[in-house]
């Protein structure tokens, strides 16, 4: 309820803000990575086709791969003929060519490569179809619910289609917990093949705007022109999405627009106590004390305009164990001005068990010896 309450206190202050800048897109969004507070939407949740700013899931579900394992970086797939059939964006892969998990992404990531996009879906998965179930059942997790995926690349489907707020999810939940896609996303210029294949970003932010950090463009002939859009500066991270561009030029535009209102007018804070918590006394625990520390809601997206933080913190006076971690202690009431912008919670950092008999009668006759 706390973190809510937080919650509703930053939309209130950056509601006058979020509605003070305007794209040409029929649909556009701008969050903040570390938090996924939302700075600007636009027909948000209009479903639209994506293009190929569906690869940020095939992207995510590769690393995620990467992570259990079930990949590495040099894992060496062979090009399936229906990895090599998909037309469109493509590196021209042929039939039972070989080539790194590493070079695949950076297809993928740089030129949008379609052909690479299905081989690696199907190396996670094993047929693009198994992998598509999965991708729906992620999207599903991560509460993507204008979203319906037909294939792993965007070529345009019956029924594929996702929303501005739902390309947002996806691509905070890829920059936020798998940041080495950077390494991939923002390269400008680079080739394949040892140097007989070039690649230059279908991204032009990444050469023409300032802390680019990725992430994905898209466009077919019904989709238009559309983007995710990600960049990073003094520490804040920033997540645009244009759909339907009218031009590519347009969406690019777009982007930077958010993404300059964004930084311009945006502050990301993280609350750290001014003084350190003290110990809270615990009735009956095996030790006599138990550390508080902060809870979730620590970062906060505010206008720069918001005022200087001040907090207070409230602590419970003592405590009976057992004491378990995470056990509310308190709360930490953060203002800007006179506004509360957050009320993080105070919990238990530590285990305190409750004491036995034995352990309370062991502390009797050793303070009466000690008496003696």
């Amino acid at each position: 309820m706390k973190k809510w309450i937080a919650l509703v206190c930053a939309v209130l202050l950056l509601g006058t803000s979020a509605r003070a800048v305007e794209v040409s897109a029929p649909s556009a969004l701008l969050m903040e990575k570390e938090t996924g507070t939302v700075l600007f939407a636009k027909n948000e949740h209009e479903k639209l086709e994506p293009a190929s700013v569906t690869k940020v899931m095939t992207l995510l579900l590769v690393m995620e791969a990467i992570d259990a394992g079930v990949l590495t970086y040099d894992t060496v797939i062979t090009a399936s003929a229906h990895a090599c059939s998909m037309g469109g964006s493509q590196i021209w892969l042929r039939e039972n060519e070989q080539m790194s998990v590493s070079d695949m992404l950076k297809a993928v990531c740089v030129v949008s490569a379609n052909d690479c996009a299905v081989a690696l879906a199907e190396a996670v998965a094993g047929s693009e179809e198994a992998f598509v179930e999965r991708m729906n059942a992620r999207a599903k997790e991560l509460g993507m619910n204008d979203t319906t995926f037909k294939n792993a690349t965007g070529l345009p489907a019956d029924g594929h289609v996702t929303s501005a707020y739902d390309i947002a999810l996806m691509s905070r939940e890829l920059i936020l917990n798998h940041p080495d896609i950077r390494q991939y996303t923002t390269i400008w210029m680079d080739t394949l093949r040892d140097g007989t294949s070039e690649l230059v970003n279908t991204n032009k932010l990444i050469r023409f705007y300032e802390g680019a950090t990725g992430l994905k463009t898209g466009s077919t002939d019904s989709a238009l022109y559309c983007l995710s859009a990600t960049a990073e500066r003094d520490g804040m991270e920033l997540i645009a999405v244009i759909m339907k561009g009218a031009t590519s030029d347009q969406r690019f535009t777009d982007a930077k627009t958010l993404l300059t209102h964004g930084f311009s007018t945006y502050a990301l804070h993280t609350i750290t106590p001014d003084t350190p918590l003290p110990p809270v006394p615990v009735t009956l625990g095996t030790q006599a004390t138990v550390q508080p520390v902060l809870g979730e809601g620590t970062a906060l997206v505010l206008e720069k305009s918001a005022g200087e933080l001040s907090q207070s913190v409230t602590l419970a006076e003592s405590i009976d164990a057992p004491v378990a971690v995470g056990d509310p202690l308190g709360t930490m009431t953060v203002t800007a001005g006179e506004q509360v912008v957050a009320e993080i919670p105070i919990l238990a950092g530590e285990e305190v068990p409750r004491v036995t008999y034995g352990q309370m009668l062991m502390r009797l006759l050793r303070t009466a010896f000690l008496s003696d």
